[in-house]
């Protein structure tokens, strides 16, 4: 009985030490959450609330929250909402996936120990190639907008119109982007030309 606890103890601290064993278990109950205890979602655009709460593990050494746990915690906020809406299970109907591509991020005011907040994440429309999200982090202690994340997911396999069509069973026109989210996509466009010129790679190359 020893040796067995000792060797699930082992176990576990191999687990934790050499993956990242929080991430790879929150995320898949995210999404099992979202698909089995919450309701679906059907309107694309609607907002959707993940709550968390700064945690000891979350801090920096100046004692609030780290940069890349605002992008995690995006991360498991958006695989939840995609989950709710059916874009997740339409990609898998349709035999495609989606990746992230790119994303940015504004930091407003620092998220403290213990402080609760809210990811508020929305869909704010799609291109031939890809989805748009935002993700706004919002203090519940004042309501404050302490950060704001947008990504970029881009569709392997087939196109966003077809993922939507398919959950709509017709084909619906995409909402017309904010003016800066345009900006960011023709930086990113401009960004990618530059360093597949500077790689030698073409299109063709670069989505495989």
């Amino acid at each position: 009985m020893v040796g067995l606890l000792v060797a699930l103890l082992a176990l576990a601290l191999a687990y934790f030490a050499l993956l990242d064993g929080w991430y790879l278990v929150r995320v898949p109950c995210a999404v099992l959450r979202a698909r089995l205890l919450q309701p679906r979602v059907r309107d694309l655009l609607a907002e959707q609330r993940y709550a968390g709460r700064v945690m000891p593990s979350d801090l920096d050494l100046l004692l609030h929250m780290n940069n890349a746990r605002y992008l995690r915690e995006a991360d498991v906020a958006r695989a939840a909402h995609l989950t709710r809406c059916g874009v997740l299970g339409a990609l898998r109907a349709l035999g495609a996936r989606a990746v992230l591509a790119a994303s940015c991020a504004r930091y407003r005011r620092s998220l403290r120990l213990l402080e609760p907040f809210e990811v508020r994440t929305r869909l704010l429309g799609w291109d031939d190639r890809a989805f748009y999200l935002e993700a706004r982090f919002i203090s519940l202690r004042d309501g404050f907008l302490c950060a704001l994340l947008r990504s970029r997911q881009h569709v392997l396999g087939t196109s966003p119109e077809r993922v939507v069509q398919h959950l709509c069973k017709r084909r619906v026109e995409p909402p017309e982007l904010p003016k800066d989210l345009q900006h960011w996509i023709a930086y990113n466009e401009t960004s990618s030309q530059l360093l597949r010129a500077e790689s030698g790679l073409d299109d063709a190359v670069k989505d495989q």
